[in-house]
């Protein structure tokens, strides 16, 4: 294997205080929300009724990690596969698009996007890969400048990246709280999550741009169907930064609590999930969605998600560990915890083209205790 080696970031960011990717809270037990109502419209991310796809038997075992795809990254944060099987990774301090090609997994600098600034927990973000590349080479990526957040294109052409378009722009920035996770959905639409800065008022505006899922166009355009006629989906979020489709095509979430809980919220085109309002349950009364699984931020602090075979896959920043939630038709059950310790922050986690689980570490982002190798790309066998 061929591994990308590079110095050791200089500092740490010394970030005091609640409201950022790692909570502190006090010991929570129950990780189960019993029967989760809903506060908002029953839709899918496709605009079709709930549909209950065969709930699949339980894996026989553990995880297992099998390989190290990549080492010495540098606060690594998007990944998103082309269609010939290499990846696009993203470091967020450093400005760079990385490609990891081949069986050998070689490692190269696509582009370095100068309009980023990073500051603590912004920089460059997420990144997603046209649903139709074959005819438009087109690459996206979430990008915090000086004046905003904004999701730009740009066409990928051998090595080399063209000049990024902004397709959206004026998404409230921050030092915190940034949201930046893009995906595209089943309907050919894309996702777009954003944080509220640390200004959790923002997330109850509900035409503004932070403290939202996006539901856009490829040209940037709210999406037909969107349920106030804006960019908007859904709204009241703290600061998601995992987006997944099941099966089923229904989307789900992955957003930090503030003191008591970590949240995994299954999203309803429309629905308010009550930050700053509400920190996990007891919102429906209110007209709030609650969360199908709440943790301690201790276990959890929870950033990448993705979908396989039946079950949600969400990394932990300040847990540590990556954790298994089933998906039983419209719901989110027997949530488990692996690698606990083992390997770190876990920022991203995505699904590979051959079945497995990429899943990366993040200890070189300020808030970690870097360790030899660091940081990784694992390839996990689910």
């Amino acid at each position: 294997m061929r591994l990308l080696t590079a110095a050791v970031a200089a500092g740490v960011l010394l970030l005091a205080g609640c409201g950022q990717e790692d909570g502190s809270g006090e010991s929570y037990s129950g990780t189960v929300s019993p029967e989760p109502s809903d506060g908002g419209p029953s839709a899918t991310a496709t605009g079709s009724g709930p549909t209950t796809p065969p709930v699949p038997a339980a894996p026989a075992g553990p995880p297992q990690v099998v390989e190290e795809v990549a080492t010495g990254l540098e606060a690594p944060w998007g990944l998103a596969f082309l269609p010939d099987g290499d990846a696009l990774v993203t470091e967020r301090d450093t400005r760079r698009i990385l490609r990891i090609s081949g069986p050998d997994h070689a490692v190269t600098e696509v582009a370095t996007i100068d309009a980023a600034a990073p500051e603590g927990e912004a920089g460059l973000l997420g990144v997603a890969v046209s649903p139709t590349f074959a005819e438009d080479s087109l690459v996206y990526l979430y990008v915090t400048t000086e004046e905003d957040n904004r999701v730009v294109r740009a066409t990928l052409t051998g090595d080399g990246l063209g000049e990024p378009e902004p397709i959206l722009t004026g998404i409230p920035n921050g030092f915190i709280h940034d949201g930046g996770r893009l995906q595209f959905g089943p309907d050919g639409f894309l996702y777009v999550s954003t944080g509220e800065t640390g200004e959790g008022p923002l997330a109850q505006e509900r035409d503004g741009l932070a403290g939202k899922i996006l539901r856009i166009t490829p040209d940037g355009q709210p999406a037909p169907g969107n349920p106030f006629g804006t960019p908007v989906w859904s709204w009241g979020h703290r600061n998601v930064q995992g987006l997944a489709f099941d099966d089923a095509g229904t989307l789900w979430a992955s957003e930090f609590g503030q003191d008591e809980f970590d949240e995994l919220n299954r999203i309803d085109a429309g629905a308010n999930y009550g930050w700053p309002e509400v920190e996990g349950e007891g919102g429906t009364d209110r007209g709030f969605v609650d969360p199908q699984q709440v943790w301690d931020p201790d276990d959890s602090s929870p950033s990448g998600l993705a979908y396989l075979d039946g079950h949600l896959w969400m990394a932990a920043l300040n847990g540590e560990r990556l954790w298994r939630v089933r998906v039983d038709g419209r719901r989110a059950v027997q949530p488990e915890g692996f690698f606990i310790g083992e390997y770190g922050r876990v920022r991203t986690v995505a699904v590979a083209p051959d079945g497995g689980l990429w899943v990366m570490t993040s200890n070189r982002d300020g808030r970690g205790t870097p360790r030899e190798g660091d940081d990784k790309i694992l390839l996990v066998q689910p």
